[in-house]
């Protein structure tokens, strides 16, 4: 069975958005081991140098890096990433499904992003739209891209 981690910066504190990525970790249940990790956002003050920010990033690479499992293929959602449908994730993961790395670990960095240390050991960058989102909401519409993926792949009828 496939091991989907999903490490994210920041902690979900809506109820809406707890509940939609409860949810899909349910459903998810059956076609995958997940597991998904929270880190602490770095504080920044309020109009922090780009300095700052760096290293704020580089930071949360660090504590990124610490929670990888090993050999595991990274993808990191970044807005300079591809963008792909629905059906192009689903046949990225039934490859890595087949692949003798079992784990597939998505990055979701903070506010600010993901240092550019931690996006060149990516496999793949993944762009979820041009819009800018919520790191939160970004999670749930990540899981349940994959729930869609796994359910494609399946050949069900959930995917339209």
């Amino acid at each position: 069975m496939l091991k989907v981690h999903i490490i994210c910066v920041g902690k979900m504190k809506e109820k809406f958005y707890v509940e939609a990525a409860a949810e899909y970790t349910k459903r998810l249940s059956a076609y995958c081991k997940l597991t998904v990790t929270e880190l602490a956002e770095v504080k920044l003050p309020q109009n922090p140098t780009l300095g700052q920010i760096e290293q704020a990033l580089a930071r949360e690479a660090e504590a990124i890096r610490a929670k990888l499992p090993p050999s595991a293929s990274l993808v990191a959602l970044c807005v300079e990433g591809r963008e792909r449908s629905s059906q192009e994730l689903a046949q990225m993961m039934a490859q890595w499904e087949h692949s003798a790395e079992k784990h597939l670990v998505f990055l979701i960095g903070g506010s600010y992003g993901l240092h550019p240390s931690i996006k060149a050991q990516a496999w793949e960058k993944l762009s979820m739209s041009p819009m800018t989102f919520p790191h939160h909401l970004a999670r749930v519409m990540l899981l349940e891209q994959i729930y869609r993926g796994f359910k494609i792949n399946e050949g069900s009828s959930y995917h339209k």
